[in-house]
């Protein structure tokens, strides 16, 4: 059997096409783990006749292999790897011209705020922020102009939980396209194609490694020229992993349903004491029917994700020395990967959106858990927010 053929979901689950999908033994050793090639260059058979590869930064064996891989987890026609989330994300935003609109969430992570403010807005790109999770505020934001809504959802650092398919219909209605951000959800848990969603964004440093020592990025797609368009860009700019990256990446993803089951189990242990402790003014979890996104989290993801945010009540001071307090939690920037990390948005990962309507609560903490023990993990935790 071909190991293309592992692409196909109607006969196999997620779990082996993480393993298989897009990995080919080898075939002159029977290697089981796809090779790292390091050409640069590639011998042609003829002047302009190859055997799918000419030159690195166009294309690469083992890039190749992640992105049958990974296109075939989001359920995608095409994937195309990138060298961080942040390379993917402006790839996705090039297709907008001078003039043109972009809705944005009131909720999404700071650097793609940050690229489209400072960055695009200033070579013409038009933005504004709305409340993505109300399909109608989506719908009120929509100008003559419109031609892209980016998603995030969950929302980073907030939690907020968008309904894809209530804003592909919005989108769709205006003739516009909707992109996903399915960073904090992963393939594995929600399938934004499969609702309706036009591209879906991956920062693959996150839970798609899941090691923390490989940054990337992914753009998948069913539609044929965005994605010809994509690659064109892939290749015209040159913002590619290294084949190493590649193989990094890959290895990670042939995890991913274990990592994640494990992450969500101890997210839930985590939850439940943030909600029984008295330094804890609010716990922000789709996982929690009190959530106003509980019930689009319900329809559209198989479980409720690793990442936990919570307000302190005592305030900014008192959420900064509980950030610098936990022992098994690591005070650092980035998520989702097998280590538990504790952060304060505000100061790190969201100081780009300070003043702007993106900012976030500064006595806000996001966590993203990880696999350690949840006897530990939450021991950590409690220490930590015990000494407030």
């Amino acid at each position: 059997m071909a190991d293309d053929d592992f692409a196909n979901a109607e006969v196999y689950s997620f779990e082996t096409r993480a393993i298989r999908a897009g990995q080919p033994h080898d075939p002159s050793s029977g290697a089981v783990v796809t090779p790292i090639s390091m050409a640069t260059t590639f011998a042609q058979l003829e002047v302009g006749q190859h055997r799918g590869f000419e030159y690195g930064r166009t294309g690469n064996p083992t890039r190749a292999a992640l992105e049958a891989q990974m296109a075939s987890l989001e359920g995608a026609a095409h994937g195309l790897a990138f060298a961080s989330g942040m390379s993917a994300t402006d790839a996705v935003l090039r297709q907008l011209r001078p003039g043109d609109h972009l809705v944005l969430g009131d909720d999404a992570y700071g650097g793609t705020f940050r690229l489209i403010s400072k960055v695009l807005a200033p070579m013409g790109i038009e933005w504004s922020a709305a409340d993505l999770t109300d399909p109608d505020a989506l719908a009120a934001a929509w100008q003559p102009n419109t031609k892209m809504v980016w998603v995030e959802t969950p929302t980073n650092p907030l939690l907020n939980v968008v309904d894809i398919a209530a804003s592909a219909e919005v989108a769709h209605g205006h003739g516009g396209l909707l992109v996903v951000d399915n960073t904090f959800a992963t393939p594995y848990l929600q399938q934004p194609l499969a609702l309706g969603a036009d591209v879906v964004v991956h920062s693959t440093t996150k839970y798609a490694g899941g090691h923390s020592d490989v940054v990337g990025g992914f753009v998948a797609t069913n539609g044929d020229q965005q994605a010809a368009d994509l690659a064109f860009l892939q290749n015209g700019v040159g913002a590619v992993p290294s084949p190493f990256d590649a193989y990094l990446t890959s290895r990670g993803l042939k995890t991913l349903a274990v990592r994640m089951d494990r992450q969500c189990a101890n997210a839930k242990a985590v939850v439940e004491l943030l909600q029984g402790h008295t330094a804890v003014d609010r716990v922000l979890y789709p996982g929690l029917s009190e959530h106003p996104g509980h019930v689009v989290a319900v329809k559209q993801m198989s479980d409720f994700g690793a990442m936990v945010s919570f307000t302190v009540a005592a305030g900014q001071a008192a959420a900064m020395r509980l950030a610098a307090a936990t022992t098994v939690f690591t005070l650092a920037e980035s998520l989702g990967a097998v280590e538990s990390l504790i952060e304060h948005p505000g100061a790190m990962t969201h100081l780009s959106a300070a003043g702007s309507p993106l900012e976030v609560p500064d006595n806000l903490i996001r966590l993203s858990v990880g696999i350690e023990g949840v006897d530990d993990i939450v021991t950590d935790l409690e220490r930590a927010l015990d000494s407030l």
